[in-house]
């Protein structure tokens, strides 16, 4: 599974030479140093850790700064491993570009959904709602949690409620890459992605079984790089 870092840059539209508009998502990809290889041998799994965007030294862990030093890097502000062994052909240090993928791949994106702060049980589970006429007194409510005799009259773990909504780590899957562009380091994804603007998202290679589709022709115009 080959894969690499990037941020959530915003969301703008390209036309192809049929004339089709194709909403896509802008992603920067700053090159991608390479921290660390994990091995069957030593770790139990095969991975590459990939880390982007400096931290300075005043802000950094010993560790952090420990860890990069033995690559000759400094240390990274998001760091994540790749699973799989696409990527164990790179050294250490090296440095990973937009260009590992290529138009027509097919990729999965993941990211941290934006938060949406207290929510219903309406808004948060799509539960439905009580009775619409005058004096139900029950009409967004959560409705019976814990009546006795089915559960002992407690309310067991998992039960969904009102809560907290967003701020998870969520993937989009099966999206196409449109356009990749590793001199100004920025990708085109077809579709939305999680998370908010400049927020951080991994983008891998689909676990779906189509990997990889006919690229489609773009009208060479300078695309802009979102919003």
């Amino acid at each position: 599974m080959k894969g690499l870092l990037g941020r959530k840059v915003g969301m703008t539209q390209v036309f192809t030479e049929e004339g089709l508009l194709v909403p896509v998502t802008v992603i920067e990809v700053v090159p991608n140093v390479v921290l660390q290889k994990k091995t069957l041998e030593n770790d139990g799994y095969e991975a590459v850790q990939l880390g982007i965007e400096d931290v300075k030294l005043q802000r950094a862990t010993k560790p952090q700064i420990g860890h990069a030093k033995k690559v000759g890097s400094a240390p990274k502000k998001f760091v994540r491993e790749i699973a799989g062994n696409a990527l164990s052909e790179l050294e250490l240090g090296s440095v990973v570009k937009a260009d590992l993928f290529a138009p027509g791949d097919i990729v999965d994106v993941q990211g941290t959904s934006k938060g949406k702060g207290f929510t219903g049980a309406i808004v948060r589970n799509n539960q439905k709602m009580g009775p619409a006429s005058h004096g139900s007194g029950h009409h967004r409510g959560i409705g019976s949690l814990a009546t006795i005799g089915r559960n002992n009259g407690i309310i067991n773990k998992g039960r969904i409620m009102a809560g907290q909504e967003g701020g998870y780590t969520t993937t989009n899957r099966n999206l196409e890459v449109v356009k990749v562009d590793a001199e100004n380091n920025y990708i085109l994804v077809r579709g939305n992605v999680p998370g908010p603007r400049k927020g951080y998202v991994i983008v891998k290679t689909t676990t779906k079984r189509v990997k990889q589709v006919t690229p489609k022709a773009l009208i060479n115009r300078g695309e802009g790089q979102g919003e």
